[in-house]
Order: C-alpha cells, then sequence, then structure tokens
C-alpha cells in the first residue's frame, strides 16, 4: 500500500467497500433493522477509511519532511532559516507536526549539530527545545517533561544562571555545546518529528 497514491487508495477503497457490503439474502430481517444495521456498518467503515486516510496523510507530510532534512534515532529533523525568537520557533514546529528538536543523548546532539552545520552554513547557533522558564535552572523540553541531557558549554561557564536568558541553544560555534539565551533572540532553528 506504500506504493499507492492516495487517489488510487480512495478509489480502490470505496470499491472494496461497495463490493463488500453485506446482501440482504442473507438472513430473514426486517428491512427496517436490515437498513439500520447496514447504515452502522457502512458508518464504521467509512471512519475506519478516514482514519487510514489520515494516517497516510500524516505519513505522506512526515516524509517530505524527512526528505528536506535528515532521518535519525526514529526522529527526522529539519533546520529552519527564517530566524524567529524562541516561543514563534517553537509555534511553527507544531504547526508543521513536530516540536523543537531536543537532544536526548550526546549520539543526538552532534547529529544535530552536524546537520545544522551543514544545512546552514555559517549560522552559529539554532533554538533548540529546552527551557527553564518556568522554574530557574529546572530545564525541562517542550512538552514540560524534565531534561535529564545537557551539553553546556562549561568554558564559557553556561548556563549562566540568569531569569533573563531562559531559552536554549545549540551552537554549530562551540561544537554542539549549549548556551542559554534571552528568549526574545531572532535565531534559526530545528524542529524534530517523530517516525511512527
Amino acid at each position: 500500500m506504500a506504493h499507492l497514491t492516495l487517489p488510487v487508495f480512495l478509489a480502490l477503497s470505496f470499491s472494496l467497500l461497495c463490493c463488500s457490503l453485506p446482501s440482504r439474502t442473507r438472513k430473514a430481517v426486517s428491512p427496517l433493522q436490515s437498513g439500520a444495521a447496514e447504515d452502522d456498518d457502512l458508518k464504521t467503515q467509512i471512519e475506519k477509511l478516514w482514519q487510514e486516510v489520515n494516517s497516510l496523510k500524516e505519513m505522506q507530510a512526515l516524509q517530505t519532511v524527512c526528505l528536506r532534512g535528515i532521518k535519525a534515532n526514529r526522529k527526522c529533523y529539519l533546520t529552519i532559516e527564517e530566524p524567529k525568537h524562541y516561543h514563534e520557533a517553537n509555534e511553527d514546529c507544531i504547526a508543521q507536526g513536530g516540536t523543537l528538536a531536543t537532544p536526548r543523548d550526546l549520539m543526538e546532539n552532534n547529529e544535530l549539530r552536524e546537520y545544522a552545520r551543514r544545512s546552514a552554513p555559517g549560522t552559529r547557533d539554532f533554538w533548540i527545545g529546552v527551557t527553564d522558564i518556568v522554574k530557574e535552572g529546572q530545564y525541562v523540553d517542550v512538552n514540560s517533561l524534565p531534561v535529564s541531557y545537557f551539553n553546556w558549554d562549561r568554558s564559557k561557564k553556561q548556563p549562566t544562571g540568569t531569569k533573563r536568558e531562559s531559552c536554549v541553544v545549540l551552537s554549530v560555534a562551540a561544537q554542539g555545546k549549549w548556551h542559554d539565551e534571552v528568549c526574545r533572540s531572532l535565531k534559526k532553528y530545528i524542529c524534530e518529528y517523530i517516525i511512527p
């Protein structure tokens, strides 16, 4: 089914649906009962088809993202070239079906750094999905879950620990180390999409 286009899938599904409707000759049921049962069965089949169509749309969108970005660690990553402040960047990733990228270990962090370096040469910093906006010093991801992996640039005494700098960037210039920044700063960013 992965090779079928959406219109072909819909046409096949509709033809199967029409051909698989229960026959009225199977058992003697009053016309009212038979019609109600067929309606319920038809509604169920249509609902299942719509779920499959929506799932195919999501997979197609995800494949498009993966083709434009990179695929690693059961995720797709995509750098966005238009600089935005942290909250706008996060909202943009969500609108596209993802979130700001949050590296969970050194391997993911290094892959993000290399991808960011290749995809946007000359860009120093990218927003990632880590912040301590709610409580100073308590870093969470965009889903408000505690972050357990950090890659702070200790040579620059990061994080600085000030309430003014509450959003985190991955610095390509600092070999993938993290810095905390003012959330209103304009930066490019990396979105991540979970592969089902």
